[in-house]
């Protein structure tokens, strides 16, 4: 039997029905269960390629200058905060990810939590447990045609976050300084080209931008208070893009009215107070999940690994290496 390939699965994963089926005649799969990357040292130098979830908190140098054999990393997911671009370029790794998958679905949760929140859903329901039946619970919502949706980042999730707005008789516009131009015109929606323009006009506010050095608290004291008395913020994105205890001061104020928030700065949720507020509706990191999508995820991650074990172009780069075939395992 010729050698094989070896995949680490650095996290998250507790089966590997869906990537057997993908790798399993060119590779073996090893699943390290870890949070820190000092738990992958022991399968490190026998690595050929890695696929990393969220629950690795990074992956590095350290890592990377221990895998001599390992050509590639695939990131099951969009962002990819948690993988050293630098480093892993610096040894020749190529870094992809999956930027399509949920798509549709963190568009839909977007939408949900903003309806849940406008029309009072919650409320309603806890008065209905408590033994009361009174529309004076629904006091205070909002019509929804006419009202303007902002749109923050609208690459994939956002465009189609806003074309579900769009729908709902929403005035859609969108900020995006990496957008092409001309997709306003593609979309039906309008544009924006500075943040504090969206804000101020925007009745409800949805996050759908990168975490990066820009987005990084992009929410926060200076930019809440440009956003219209009493709008609504939801952020299915990045928890860092949003400053905590400056979304914390707003809600108390009233100068925000309510949150939908997905995601946290650190998660598990460890701010009691927000945890507590009572006007935060909050869904544990599940935006992206659906019985489909997650199965896409990782149909797609396993297939992007094959590729590069197999010297095939990739399709989802998020560095510049350039590709190195592994025509057999035993030529690593």
């Amino acid at each position: 039997m010729p050698d094989r390939f070896t995949v680490l699965i650095a996290d998250f994963l507790a089966e590997t029905s869906i990537e057997s089926a993908i790798l399993g005649d060119v590779a073996d799969l090893i699943m390290a269960h870890a949070t820190d990357q000092s738990l992958l040292e022991p399968y490190l130098p026998s690595t050929d390629a890695i696929v990393v979830f969220h629950d690795l908190s990074v992956l590095g140098e350290a890592s990377f200058s221990r895998a001599p054999r390992c050509r590639g990393v695939v990131r099951a997911g969009v962002g990819y905060n948690n993988i050293d671009l630098e480093a892993a370029t610096r040894h020749g790794v190529t870094v992809c990810n999956v930027p399509d998958y949920g798509s549709e679905e963190v568009a839909d949760h977007a939408i949900m939590m903003l309806l849940a929140l406008a029309r009072r859903l919650v409320p309603s329901h806890l008065a209905i447990r408590a033994g009361n039946w009174d529309y004076r619970t629904a006091l205070g919502t909002p019509r929804m045609r006419g009202r303007t949706f902002g749109v923050i980042g609208c690459g994939r999730i956002g465009t189609a976050a806003a074309l579900r707005a769009r729908a709902l008789g929403l005035d859609v516009v969108f900020y995006d300084p990496y957008l092409r131009q001309g997709m306003d015109k593609a979309l039906g929606i309008r544009r924006v080209f500075r943040l504090e323009e969206l804000l101020e006009q925007s009745h409800f506010v949805s996050l759908h931008c990168y975490l990066d050095a820009g987005t990084h608290h992009l929410i926060n004291a200076r930019t809440i208070a440009r956003m219209r008395p009493g709008a609504i913020l939801i952020n299915t994105a990045r928890g860092p893009c949003v400053e905590e205890s400056a979304l914390l001061d707003a809600l108390d104020s009233g100068h925000i009215a309510a949150a939908g928030l997905d995601v946290v700065e650190r998660e598990p949720l460890d701010n009691e107070r927000l945890r507590q507020h009572p006007n935060v509706l909050f869904t544990p990191h599940t935006a992206f999940y659906s019985v489909e999508g997650y199965t896409e995820m990782r149909t797609k991650t396993a297939e992007e690994i094959r590729r590069m074990l197999l010297g095939e172009p990739v399709r989802n780069p998020v560095n510049v290496v350039p590709q190195r075939g592994l025509s057999t395992p035993a030529s690593s």
